[in-house]
């Protein structure tokens, strides 16, 4: 780890200005997708609502599932979206403030009720939407890869392998997490340039 973040230098994570709400949202967006096509359906849902802003979940949920689908989501992430909406509007998605006061095992606890929500897409949430400094997402491809690379292993470990291992970067496994991300990341660079 210590050879990571010299060449990597200081970790770069800082939380993104979305709600709960708005992140569950476009990681349903960004599900199976690249990034680019993910965007491109995110500005034309927006584009659907009058305000040209993010659109509430009162606005998502009276929407008709055919409109959110001329977007370009499919049926299974328009029901996902419309969940997330319906939950957020029923308080079971906190605002930013609320999620201060949530432990991270009650936020996903409670998040992943919700159609097409996972542990992994809260673990993304609690690192890049609410600054947790603490979370190790084992079932990431590119952590465990990271950790593969950087370790100089032949397979990447399981997931309960890197959470055993993960225990020694406590109290700050995403800081962890963000190191191994650009590790795999510089292998990917290396044999794709």
């Amino acid at each position: 780890m210590r050879r990571l973040i010299r060449r990597h230098g200081p970790c770069g994570l800082a939380p993104l200005g979305w709600s709960p709400y708005e992140a569950l949202t476009r990681a349903i967006a960004h599900q199976q997708l690249n990034g680019r096509a993910a965007e491109t359906i995110l500005t034309r849902f927006v584009a659907l609502f009058a305000n040209g802003r993010f659109p509430s979940p009162a606005a998502v949920a009276a929407a008709r599932p055919a409109t959110l689908r001329r977007a370009g989501f499919s049926r299974g992430k328009v029901r996902a979206i419309k969940d997330i909406a319906r939950h957020a509007l029923q308080g079971a998605v906190p605002t930013r403030r609320a999620a201060r006061h949530l432990d991270d095992q009650v936020l996903i606890e409670r998040l992943t009720q919700i159609h097409g929500v996972g542990q992994w897409t809260v673990e993304m949430l609690l690192i890049f939407t609410l600054g947790r400094p603490d979370v190790l997402p084992v079932d990431d491809f590119g952590v465990r890869e990271g950790y593969r690379v950087a370790y100089g292993r032949r397979a990447r470990p399981t997931p309960e392998a890197l959470r055993a291992f993960g225990e020694r970067w406590k109290p700050y496994r995403s800081v962890a997490a963000w190191y191994l991300w650009r590790a795999a990341s510089e292998a990917r660079t290396k044999i794709n340039p």
